[in-house]
């Protein structure tokens, strides 16, 4: 974003770019890139950015009872008024905290480890279990971060202790499980499913957990309908572009360019989680906005 290279970019992710505004606040700017297997796909899909940036608005403030987040203002910083074009709508200023190396992912449902093994990151399950059937109770599932352009790596929960301590372990998987439960509970309430996500946790001055990045968007979680779980769930998320980079056989390519009905697909579904979850038409906030 040429308009913006005044500004230090510290991280350029697969899909959101961070910026140094002074020493203590990032500006985090949400791309409509999109990844899958790792790799960041060559289209990209319209709005995407700015879908992801209002659910994440919307969950930081339903949970913000739980556990302070990074959020410092909503409201549109003069200093940045000369890239407002730009960055409208998908823009979050934040507070600078260290991130902890550990992604805390927690799950309400899985199948592809448990078909083989009849485990979930070396935890055991009774047998029984169907695919898109919900566990017995949400498991907290951690990955150890990679280096960009490798692959997280699934750890027992016991080995977090190991990377980050005992002290933030425990509270990571405590307040994971408190956020996705309540999550959980609100959305089954508009007739959406939050099979899994994932949160990620910087430490305060004070040696606190802070909830940081994204929160419970369809980039970082897995949302089904609440009727479609028997056989194949529906899914309001990126895995109808995962489906279809499997069937296609380009999992894992670079450079793909998906066909303009996969991307309308995808970005229709994103619209309707976000419409189903905030109970907002996705159309009229947009409009209002020109």
């Amino acid at each position: 974003m040429m308009a913006l290279e005044k500004y230090q970019k510290i991280i350029q992710g697969k899909v959101r770019d961070v910026y140094e505004l002074d020493e203590d606040r990032l500006l985090f700017v949400t791309s409509d890139r999109i990844s899958a297997y790792d790799v960041v796909l060559k289209s990209e899909i319209p709005e995407k950015g700015k879908i992801l940036t209002a659910l994440s608005l919307f969950w930081f403030k339903k949970l913000e009872h739980i556990c302070k987040n990074h959020l410092i203002d909503v409201n549109f910083p003069t200093e940045l008024e000369e890239v407002r074009e730009i960055i409208e709508g998908r823009y979050m200023i934040v507070r600078k905290y260290q991130v902890l190396p550990i992604e805390a992912i927690v799950r309400g449902s899985a199948w592809k480890e448990y078909m083989l093994q009849g485990t979930v990151h070396g935890i055991p399950l009774r047998p029984g279990f169907k695919k898109g059937q919900a566990l017995d109770m949400p498991l907290f599932t951690p990955s150890k971060k990679a280096k960009p352009g490798e692959q997280d790596e699934n750890i027992h929960p016991k080995e977090a202790s190991n990377e980050i301590g005992e002290k933030h372990a425990k509270e990571m998987e405590r307040i994971s499980l408190l956020l996705y439960k309540e999550a959980c509970a609100y959305a089954k309430e508009k007739g959406v499913i939050i099979a899994d996500t994932k949160f990620e946790f910087g430490v305060d001055a004070n040696d606190h957990l802070v909830l940081v990045d994204e929160v419970l968007t369809p980039d970082s979680s897995r949302f089904w309908i609440y009727d479609s779980v028997d056989g194949e769930p529906y899914s309001l998320d990126k895995q109808y572009i995962r489906n279809w980079l499997e069937a296609e056989n380009k999992t894992g390519q670079k450079d793909v360019i998906l066909p303009e009905s996969i991307i309308y697909q995808t970005r229709q579904r994103y619209i309707e989680v976000y419409e189903k979850l905030t109970g907002n038409s996705w159309t009229k906030k947009n409009a209002i906005k020109k």
